[in-house]
């Protein structure tokens, strides 16, 4: 019963729907304008014994350093007879985006990189984040915030949701450097597209024309459109791709299916077609044709038009899997019609990823496979 629903449920999804249209800014990303990765490494304070260990005295040798530099002296003979289970190393990340201005606010991410049980109800100290030219960018220090939680009893026994030795710091890092953009050159732009496609990046130089001027775009590839600014946007960045950002799209789909076999999830999309095909898999016989139907005018009508429309046709039948048939038509078919098919005879999810992947090695179905 459950793999009947489901199957009608992936059969829902299959059918084909009209195309439409998408903005621009959301199929393409302004080459130059992006994030940049930050990386430190910090001390978090305040842990209720839950820190790093004498087998992971990374955040004691820290917090030594940090005594030392505030003018508290102490040796290291006298740290190392101190068990600081309070205490624990983390490393520091954060994205920081394009234009971010000295000021700004980000969020840090924190994680322990010792043996710490435990970030709940800590501290992270000031700590450089650091961009990949080794330059500091931006500052992090702050309560941090962990989404779970764990607990001990006195007996030993303890409970634990989700990971608590990662945790946020929400807000907690500061810009002090901002990272120079560079995103035009002679008052020309480049768009890369998020998912390459040759029809799309053609679509996107056909509208980017049609709005700015013949001869404003230039598809270098699948992947990328260059958009030259007109003699009234020469100079206006900003002005020009905020025009251009609202330009609808016509995408062009992929005939696509994407196979978990860990989870039984199959996706497809809507433009999936099969060739003429006969199918057993145990018991079950499946069988795709086509018949054309021939629709002819009236025999005193005027005007009219003989007209041969294809009709796909697909039946499914359950037998002895001991002794399963095949019987070959011609004729083809979507997929979206086999599912509906395979919803009568409650074919489970894994029965039909193997049903499918046996599909693509005949040749029969044409769309790309994507196993995971």
């Amino acid at each position: 019963m459950f793999g009947c629903a489901w199957v009608a449920a992936v059969a829902t999804l299959l059918v084909a729907v009209p195309a439409r249209a998408d903005r621009l800014s959301d199929l393409c990303d302004v080459v130059g304008v992006r994030d940049n990765q930050l990386l430190g490494y910090g001390v978090v304070t305040g842990l209720q014994g839950t820190g790093d260990d004498i087998n992971a005295p990374f955040g004691t040798q820290s917090l030594l350093a940090l005594m030392r530099r505030l003018g508290i002296q102490i040796d290291a003979t006298t740290m190392n007879q101190i068990r600081l289970r309070n205490v624990a190393a983390v490393v520091v990340t954060a994205n920081i985006p394009a234009f971010a201005k000295p000021g700004a606010h980000l969020d840090a991410t924190v994680s322990s990189m010792g043996n710490a049980r435990s970030l709940q109800g800590g501290v992270l100290l000031q700590s450089m984040l650091l961009g990949a030219d080794a330059h500091p960018y931006a500052v992090a220090q702050g309560p941090v915030a962990v989404g779970g939680f764990e607990a001990r009893g006195a007996s030993g026994t303890s409970v634990r949701q989700n990971t608590t030795n990662t945790a946020r710091v929400p807000g907690g890092a500061i810009v002090e450097r901002e990272i120079a953009t560079d995103f035009v050159k002679n008052d020309v732009i480049t768009l890369a597209l998020r998912d390459e496609d040759f029809r799309t990046a053609q679509r996107i130089v056909a509208a980017v024309d049609a709005s700015l001027g013949e001869g404003s775009a230039l598809a270098i590839d699948g992947g990328a459109v260059r958009v030259k600014a007109p003699d009234a946007l020469k100079g206006k960045p900003v002005e020009l791709i905020s025009k251009i950002s609202d330009i609808d799209i016509a995408v062009a789909t992929v005939a696509r299916v994407v196979i978990n076999e860990r989870t039984g999830t199959i996706v497809a999309g809507g433009d999936v077609h099969l060739s003429p095909v006969a199918i057993a898999h145990g018991g079950l016989t499946i069988v795709i044709r086509e018949q054309a139907v021939v629709s002819q005018p009236q025999a005193f009508s005027r005007g009219g038009t003989t007209v041969v429309t294809p009709q796909s046709d697909v039946t499914a039948s359950e037998g002895s899997p001991a002794k399963p048939t095949m019987t070959f038509m011609e004729g083809a078919a979507s997929l979206a019609d086999v599912a509906h098919a395979l919803a009568t005879l409650g074919v489970t999810p894994r029965e039909l990823a193997s049903i499918l992947q046996a599909l693509r090695t005949a040749g029969a179905l044409r769309a790309e496979v994507v196993m995971q």
